[in-house]
């Protein structure tokens, strides 16, 4: 490999993207379901105040119905767990921001709370990595709610709402549990297949590290998904043959997808197909536990009380003093209250959309921060217009102001996993007609602050980021490095033990390249920082590979019969030690 591909360089200042930020992708192959959840979780209680002659409430309740856009990659009993843990932090959020507005009316108090409320949702997302839509929803309701008047007595019923709304939501996400248990896991499997075919089809690194992210994320999936039913078991197979298949000789990634399909559809779970003459050593009684790869062992030490204090461990080591979270924490805080107080300085009466566009702007390095920049002022600069042009029909009654606002929220749904901006163009008009509900605002107010704050907050926020440097990105991607190299020694120790003691040690050495590669990622976004190993790491990825093939040998029925697989499996050990 030539010298030039693998030298360490310092990422200062580089060049920003421009248009690649703003393409469209392929929609989310799950896009419908938070769509979907939103409408039905927001149309209850909206219909239920349209009723009852008060949807100047709709704000508190809409608090607690946007609650079921989380959790839906989740198996349906971490699922139930972690919308109630969004519905029970939206309302606290909620609250903080109440109590502040009927205590102060201080433009200066109300912006430095929004700001560090914005710092304080950042950082918790990121540490319990709630995934999309993450913070930014959070910091939505609590900034709106910290400039409507509000007095203290309304505080408990504008609270109570929040959370029966919440418990909308919550049922609108674990609902589909009775119909089809196993959705999430049979979506997790599929990906997990489908990654490995297009790993197989088009072998490289990109392809390598996104079929060991999506098997780990298989892994986790079922791990969390509770009792093991005869799906489950057939589901955790079919990882088994996804990994085995990425080490296989000559393996067919047609029928991988074929597999997968089978998996997203509705019918029974597919079996991966036995090696010729080895049926009975993999899919025997007494093989079972080799072909689970131990997976029974790791569900019962999460649910033992050893494990729920190694998973309170992990979070507060990454919330703690060294933590390359907190540089984006400083970045949020920072930016929300410069945006609010630039807005505010210029007669904006309610800068709350400036604290909010800044919040949504950080993501894990400048780079990405930047593209976000770019797709947030895009998207609500054209969905003003589009509020624009919707506000007439709105105004013609509260029920057609209803029917545009559950219209926005499926659409922003529908179109944001296309691209960000695409679904900020939805968003845009929904959180302005959400005021409507309060009563009419003149138009060109509306329209005008909205341009003020989207512009300054897009400033404020991405400035914010470029002065508030990560050195601790590249101080991730030691630690990373260190941990796939003990997770790689570990692996190749237990090559001669108990299978159910390999496949934990493999799915140890999975998960450390996948987060090596996260932090690869996000460290060569980030700027003025130390340079990066790009050699050492390049080379930890391909060892840790090999390491991974040979073992999935070990494993997996090509080896496990024949002494000479045996043989072969610790010549690629072997040769991964290089």
């Amino acid at each position: 490999m030539s010298d030039t591909s693998t030298r360490a360089r310092r990422p200062f200042a580089r060049g920003l993207p421009s248009a690649a930020p703003l393409r469209l992708g392929r929609p989310s192959d799950t896009w419908f379901k938070p769509a979907l959840s939103v409408v039905v979780a927001s149309a209850v209680p909206h219909l239920t105040l349209l009723a009852t002659g008060r949807l100047d409430l709709v704000m508190y309740t809409m608090a607690g119905s946007l609650c079921a856009l989380y959790g839906h990659a989740l198996p349906y009993a971490r699922r139930a767990r972690t919308v109630a843990g969004v519905v029970l932090s939206m309302s606290a959020g909620l609250a903080t921001a109440l109590i502040t507005a009927s205590l102060t009316h201080s433009t200066a108090v109300l912006v430095a709370v929004g700001a560090l409320l914005a710092a304080v949702q950042k950082v918790l997302c990121d540490a319990t990595r709630i995934g999309p839509p993450g913070h930014v929803i959070l910091t939505f309701v609590s900034s709106a709610a910290l400039f409507a008047p509000q007095r203290l007595g309304q505080v408990p019923a504008h609270l109570a709402l929040t959370l029966a709304a919440g418990a909308v939501a919550w049922l609108v996400c674990v609902g589909p549990a009775l119909i089809r248990r196993e959705g999430p896991e049979r979506r997790a499997v599929a990906r997990a297949l489908e990654a490995a075919a297009d790993c197989v089809a088009d072998p490289g690194p990109r392809t390598r590290n996104g079929a060991a992210a999506a098997v780990h994320a298989a892994w986790q999936c079922l791990l969390v998904s509770g009792r093991p039913t005869p799906v489950r078991r057939s589901l955790e197979r079919l990882v088994a043959h996804a990994e085995e298949a990425l080490a296989a000789p000559s393996p067919d990634p047609d029928r991988l997808r074929a597999r997968a399909a089978l998996v997203r559809a509705r019918g029974p779970v597919p079996e991966p197909p036995p090696a010729p003459g080895t049926a009975d050593a993999l899919y025997g009684t007494e093989a079972e536990r080799a072909a689970l790869y131990g997976i029974d062992a790791e569900r019962a030490a999460l649910r033992a009380s050893g494990g729920r204090r190694a998973a309170r461990r992990t979070l507060l080591r990454s919330l703690g003093p060294g933590s390359h979270l907190l540089p984006v924490a400083a970045r949020t805080l920072i930016g929300c209250a410069l945006a609010g107080y630039l807005c505010a300085a210029l007669g904006v009466g309610r800068p709350y959309w400036a604290i909010v566009t800044a919040a949504s702007l950080y993501q894990a390095n400048v780079t990405l921060t930047w593209n976000r920049a770019l797709q947030r002022t895009l998207g609500n600069l054209l969905g003003v217009l589009v509020f624009a042009a919707v506000l007439p029909f709105s105004r013609t009654g509260p029920l057609a102001l209803v029917l545009c606002c559950l219209f926005f929220s499926f659409a922003a749904e529908a179109l944001i996993t296309r691209n960000y901006w695409l679904g900020s163009v939805a968003v845009t008009p929904m959180a302005l007609l959400i005021l409507e509900f309060g009563g009419a605002h003149p138009a060109g107010e509306l329209i005008g602050d909205r341009v003020l704050d989207t512009v300054l907050g897009a400033l404020a926020g991405f400035l914010a980021a470029t002065l508030v440097t990560n050195r601790r990105a590249t101080g991730r991607v030691e630690r990373a490095l260190e941990a796939t190299a003990r997770a790689r020694t570990e692996a190749e120790t237990a090559y001669a033990a108990p299978s159910a003691e390999l496949d934990r040690a493999r799915r140890a050495l999975t998960a450390s390249l996948v987060e090596l590669r996260e932090a690869g990622d996000t460290a060569a976004g980030e700027w003025w920082q130390r340079a990066l190993p790009e050699q050492e790491l390049l080379a930890a990825e391909q060892a840790g590979h090999r390491t991974l093939a040979a073992t999935a040998q070990r494993l997996g029925p090509a080896a496990r019969a024949p002494e000479r697989g045996r043989g072969r499996a610790a010549h690629a050990l072997s040769i991964g030690a290089e």
